[in-house]
Parts: C-alpha cells; sequence; structure tokens
C-alpha cells in the first residue's frame, strides 16, 4: 500500500504510513499446539474416529523425502478439520490410511499444489472425492505469487514461515520445530478456501475452478514413461547412440541401486556424471575417475560396477535409436521454415489469448494450455470452425470453460491469420 495525495503540489514526499511499513504477524504455533504424531493402528482408528466425527472441509498435506530418499512415498501425512483438529501422521510404519479415506468419505479435501501430493497419498490409498486446490485456485484469481505463504499474506493478513520445506522428512524421529512447521501448513486452509471463493466468486470464475479441481481429481493416472532415462539431464549433448546405451545402462544400474539403498539416485552419482561417463566411455577405473565432470557419493566406491554398465554399451547390439517417434509438434523456433501456415496461426492466435487472459485477470496458460495451442495451431481440424475446434480442444482435454474462452478466439486466428513478420 502507498500513502495517497490529493494532487496539490507539496514541497517535500508525504511521510509513509508506519502501519503500511509494519511487518506482518507470523503464525507461529498451531491454535491447539503441536500434535503428537501418530505411527500405531490404534493411534489411526482414533485420528479416524475424530475426523469422521469432524464437519466441514478437511485440509491435506503431505512431507515428502525428494532428494533424499528413493521415489516420492510421503513420509507425514498433515490432516486439519473443524471439530477434529489437527492429526499429524508418520505413514512409514503403517502404510496403509484408507481408514483415513474412508473416515473422508464424501468430504472436500483442500490442498495446495494438489498434483504434488495426490500421488503419493493415492500409494497410501487416500484419494478425495471432491477437491479444493488452493494454489490453483490462487492462480485463477489472479494473485500474483501462488505459494502458500504468499496466499495466506495476501488474503489473510499474516505470513507464515517455510524454513523447513526442503527438509529431509525420512529424518527419524522429526524435530519439534518440523512438526509445528507441518501443523501450520494445513492451520489455515479452510479459512484460506473461504476467501478464495469470495475472490472467485466476485470475478465469476468460481466455476473455472471447480471445472479445474475436478479434472486434477478425476484424471486418469499417467502411463509409464516410455525409455524413462532419456529423461536424463544434460543427454541432448550426446549424438552417438552408442553414447546413448551407456546413459541407458548407467541410469538402469543407478535406479536399482537407489530403490535397494532406499535413496535418491541423484546422490549415488548425479546426471551431469553419467553424461560425462557416456562421453568418454572410459575402458578402466583410473579413466573413469579421471574423467572430467565424473563425481558423487558413489562415483568412487561403485566405480567398478559403473565401468560394467559402460562395457555393457560398448559391446551391446542393441543400440537405441537417437530420438523416440512423437506425435507432438516440433518446436515453434522451426514452425516458419517448416509450416509457414502453421506458425502463422501460433503467431495470431499467441497475443489473442494473452489479451484474453488479461482482460479475465489469469495467466494465459490456465486460460489454454500452451502444448494444446501448439497442437491444434500446428494441426487444425477440418474444416475450421467454431464447433470443430471446440471439439478439437475437447479431445486433447482442455476444460468446457477453457473452450467457452479461447475456441472462438483460434476460430477467428486460424481462419484469418497475420502475416507472419519479415525476418531482419
Amino acid at each position: 500500500m502507498t500513502a495517497q495525495t490529493s494532487g496539490k503540489t507539496a514541497p517535500e514526499a508525504p511521510a509513509a504510513d508506519p502501519a503500511a511499513a509494519a511487518p506482518l504477524p507470523v503464525l507461529e504455533t498451531p491454535r491447539d499446539g503441536v500434535p503428537l504424531v501418530i505411527d500405531t493402528v490404534a493411534g489411526l482408528e482414533r485420528a479416524a474416529r475424530a475426523l469422521a466425527a469432524g464437519t466441514g472441509p478437511a485440509g491435506v498435506d503431505a512431507e515428502r523425502a525428494s532428494g533424499f530418499r528413493y521415489g516420492q512415498r510421503a513420509f507425514l501425512v498433515q490432516i486439519r478439520r473443524e471439530g477434529a483438529g489437527t492429526w499429524l501422521i508418520d505413514p512409514e510404519p503403517l502404510r496403509d490410511l484408507s481408514i483415513i479415506n474412508e473416515a473422508l468419505r464424501g468430504v472436500e479435501w483442500i490442498l495446495h499444489a494438489s498434483t504434488q501430493d495426490l500421488p503419493c497419498l493415492s500409494e497410501l490409498g487416500m484419494w478425495p472425492d471432491k477437491l479444493f486446490d488452493t494454489e490453483l485456485a490462487a492462480r485463477l484469481a489472479g494473485l500474483p505469487r501462488v505459494g502458500l505463504a504468499a496466499v495466506i499474506e495476501s488474503l489473510l493478513g499474516f505470513s507464515l514461515a517455510k524454513e523447513h520445506s526442503a527438509a529431509d522428512w525420512s529424518t527419524r524421529p522429526l524435530p519439534e520445530p518440523w512438526l509445528r512447521y507441518a501443523a501450520l501448513d494445513v492451520e489455515v486452509l479452510a479459512e484460506l478456501r473461504e476467501e478464495l471463493i469470495k475472490v472467485l466468486e466476485a470475478d465469476g470464475k468460481l466455476e473455472y475452478a471447480e471445472e479445474e479441481f475436478e479434472a486434477i481429481r478425476s484424471a486418469e493416472p499417467a502411463p509409464p514413461r516410455t525409455d524413462p532415462w532419456r529423461r536424463t539431464s544434460g543427454m541432448h549433448q550426446l549424438r552417438d547412440r552408442r553414447q546413448l546405451a551407456a546413459v541407458r545402462e548407467l541410469w538402469t544400474e543407478r535406479e536399482q541401486l537407489a530403490e535397494r539403498r532406499d535413496t535418491a539416485p541423484g546422490r549415488l552419482i548425479p546426471d551431469s556424471a553419467i553424461v560425462a561417463a557416456a562421453r568418454a566411455m572410459p575402458s578402466t577405473v583410473p579413466a573413469l575417475l579421471g574423467t572430467p565432470g565424473f563425481h558423487g557419493r558413489a562415483a568412487q566406491k561403485e566405480a567398478p560396477r559403473w565401468l560394467r554398465c559402460i562395457a555393457a554399451a560398448r559391446d551391446t547390439e542393441d543400440l537405441p535409436p537417437l530420438h523416440i517417434p512423437t506425435h507432438a509438434p516440433p518446436p515453434p523456433r522451426v514452425w516458419a521454415r517448416n509450416d509457414p501456415a502453421a506458425a502463422a496461426r501460433l503467431h495470431t492466435a499467441k497475443p489473442r489469448l494473452a489479451a484474453q487472459a488479461e482482460r479475465l485477470n489469469l495467466p494465459v496458460e490456465n486460460l489454454l494450455t500452451p502444448d494444446h495451442l501448439r497442437r491444434i495451431a500446428w494441426r487444425p481440424p477440418t474444416p475450421i470452425d467454431l464447433d470443430t475446434v471446440s471439439e478439437a480442444l475437447r479431445s486433447l482435454g482442455a476444460r468446457e470453460w477453457q473452450i467457452r474462452e479461447s475456441a472462438a478466439i483460434l476460430t477467428v486466428a486460424f481462419l484469418d491469420p497475420d502475416p507472419l513478420p519479415e525476418k531482419e
């Protein structure tokens, strides 16, 4: 907030409002204190009874140990519901939290950035019947910052410390300050939901949010990725199929070892070490350890293991192709050369969609997923009209509100695209 003036000339700038400069109050302690961690079946049953007897929606969160442990499983689950209080549950000794899921049957769950936590909750037998995502709601509401602490500051008027967000949540016992942080993450989700609903309703966007939430909740699990080793960071530097085979062997071996040791793969050797070894293709342990860029906690100790992978890649006849077939459009930077008409469609549609997003006060990527725009601009339906464009967007997975707000814009842009700018 800035101090307002009357518009008259003044010899000096008005003094800053002391209240405007005052720091926001900090939410430091849960209103009911820091709960004990539930790690027994009896405790879990007690939590289920309390949550079932509560009222209203339930704030839900999960803490993982990304970068420390293998996979993305939850190491702490936090739930708060009016009348039931806050519950902190350690899923490691329990593994199955379906009793909590049953206790919350028919209850709306409030999560922040739900797509991050729903997969690990699903592994525990938990999945909402109804969802409210405060991060996505904040995006659709047009808030400039959508992290949980920022949204709380904007709408509730106090700050929330986030100093333990990157902690190793597999640590046992969990330190009390971490537990306090975890409880605070669900402390005000219900109040935050109410404020976001007010903003969305005032802008006529609550229906948009509800469609988005249901799309997340009802989405089918993603199919297993083809050749997941191709996601190795930096692999684009390699142009030889045998080097790719080395990446494949090293990545697979690292993955299996990481799973056995329950550690993050990058803590053994990072992706950059895999790429460095694959580029050099050394044939001895000293040569491997002397390869620039080859490092990591398990680089030296497991050097014979990594060398066997390189040897297997050197001897194999099963060389992976440089690229796997894809139905995705090529990078837009080559469209003008490969398909000028498609480039003109994209060039025309993008700024018009951006203008529409600005009118709606939401990010353009929420108005229409960039991948959907590229796909339909690259290969539009035939004939191009409002019905065919709408159906094409629907088949790509666009929500109905997105179709209503963007299909007509795309139709006009595709039927009468602006000329491409001339190259300088």
